[in-house]
């Protein structure tokens, strides 16, 4: 069965473990639920019980550290982090390893890194954890292999887990919160299977097409489409995902944490890092920007140079953001990418305040024709750094030699030119689309004009997998 995918046999699976959650509304019976459908979901994705056991020694290190910390060894708080990111390295095969320590059988790491986060946050936590907070083996269990947020996350707080999970009185589910969360589903479904599926078909046509003997003005066209077209594929692909995931774990009576905010509306690479994997850049911010920070900041008492700590931190943490998704050389300097897109916004604000002033630089941060600028910036730099997220360093070469220094320059100012005024002309029409309203509120988010639009979009997804039998296509970030 193809459920590590958006899939409809994944959104069966999920509506299944949905009802057979609300038979009973019982903490006990919601949570035996969960667990049966976590369980049976690996079982379904993995038939070894070998291939099972580096996943299941991970969480049993995690466990026991998490046991120490809670009896009062918290001065193994570190030793037990250095473990749990050791093997996390080794078991991803990080290519700076030797291979001769590295396990030879085939072996389950599907959700591997989301679960990782899970860990970590929880020894880090276990500290200042009172004795009446004891996490025991079923509830660590449930939280790290929950099916919903297993293969791409969202990554979720194990605080905001157990609120919704262990309370006594459910979250309520009246028909309006099932009728959003179905429109969610079917949402979800059209991004990953009808819209990601034509933009990575855009992709892949353009990648050929650097490759062959064409026209300068087609080899162009190319270039420009192979650059645009990968940002909104892997938003599409990844965003549906967890339009999906959310959905379900909602109507299991859940909240998870939104992962996406219109992140091509950013008008900085700050901004879209608070858009875009927002529990990823999120986790990271907490345990370790604020702490870097913290510790930085201990070794001096001038502002300046607090600053340029401050952006220090910046790049070091959105470098680990960029070296978590992968374990080659690629994803190094992708990761030197986003710590370094962050870092020097960083530097141009601080750069802007010294000269106009803190005021002056908020009156032209919000400027329309600033922003736009910004915004097609933003994506366009984004956009740039995605080469080393999809590509290898064979590709690579192969894209940035077919055309000359002089004509990439034209292609990436007609890259960033295009994108600040068709991102701007989308947030102007999305304005005005909202604000056209009757004496019942906005017509585009009534109930009747929603599910128009939902059973459109569903329509669509259905001609697309079923009458055309595409199969639904890979979830990029169940990769990492």
């Amino acid at each position: 069965m193809n459920l590590d995918t958006a899939s409809i046999q994944f959104v069966i699976f999920g509506c299944a473990a949905v009802v057979l959650s609300n038979l009973n509304s019982s903490r006990g019976w919601r949570s035996a639920v969960l667990f049966l459908a976590s369980i049976t979901y690996l079982g379904l994705l993995e038939h070894s019980l070998a291939a099972y056991l580096p996943l299941a020694a991970f969480l049993l290190l995690g466990y026991v550290g998490i046991v120490l910390i809670e009896r009062g060894w918290s001065g193994h708080i570190a030793w037990s982090i250095l473990a749990i990111v050791f093997v996390y390295i080794w078991l991803k095969k990080y290519t700076f390893l030797p291979h001769s320590i590295l396990l030879r059988h085939p072996y389950f790491t599907l959700g591997l890194s989301y679960i990782f986060f899970r860990v970590l946050h929880l020894l880090i936590e276990s500290g200042d954890r009172s004795e009446n907070e004891h996490i025991g083996p079923g509830a660590y269990l449930l939280y790290n292999l929950n099916f919903t947020t297993l293969v791409s996350g969202p990554i979720q707080r194990y605080d905001e887990f157990a609120r919704d999970q262990f309370a006594s009185e459910p979250l309520p589910l009246g028909p309006r919160v099932v009728g959003l969360q179905l429109e969610r589903i079917v949402r979800g479904f059209f991004k990953v299977n009808v819209l990601a599926m034509l933009l990575d078909m855009l992709h892949a046509t353009a990648l050929e097409q650097m490759s062959q003997p064409l026209p300068i003005s087609l080899k162009l066209y190319a270039a420009f489409r192979l650059i645009i077209a990968y940002p909104f594929f892997l938003y599409a692909n990844f965003s549906g995902y967890i339009d999906i995931v959310i959905a379900l774990a909602r109507l299991m009576r859940v909240r998870l944490p939104e992962n996406f905010d219109r992140p091509f509306s950013a008008s900085s690479f700050l901004d879209f890092w608070n858009r875009w994997h927002i529990t990823l850049s999120t986790w990271l911010k907490t345990y370790v920007y604020n702490p870097l920070l913290l510790i930085s900041m201990r070794t001096t008492s001038s502002p300046t140079i607090e600053s340029y700590l401050a952006v220090f931190c910046f790049f070091v943490t959105f470098f680990l953001v960029g070296i978590w998704h992968g374990r080659t050389s690629e994803f190094v300097i992708f990761g030197m990418l986003q710590g370094g897109g962050v870092a020097i916004n960083k530097l141009w604000q601080m750069a802007l305040t010294n000269v106009i002033s803190r005021k002056g630089y908020r009156g032209l941060a919000n400027r329309p024709v600033y922003v736009a600028f910004g915004r097609g910036l933003t994506f366009s730099w984004f956009a740039f750094t995605m080469f080393w997220f999809w590509s290898s360093w064979r590709q690579i070469d192969r894209i940035f030699t077919a055309l000359s220094a002089a004509q990439w320059l034209g292609v990436w100012l007609a890259i960033w030119l295009c994108a600040t005024g068709v991102l701007a002309v989308w947030e102007w029409l999305r304005a005005v689309l909202l604000s056209i309203s009757t004496a019942e509120g906005p017509v585009l988010s009534s109930r009747y004009m929603r599910v128009v639009f939902a059973t459109a979009l569903g329509l669509a997804a259905f001609a697309m997998t079923v009458l055309l039998s595409q199969p639904a296509p890979s979830i990029v970030y169940k990769a990492f």
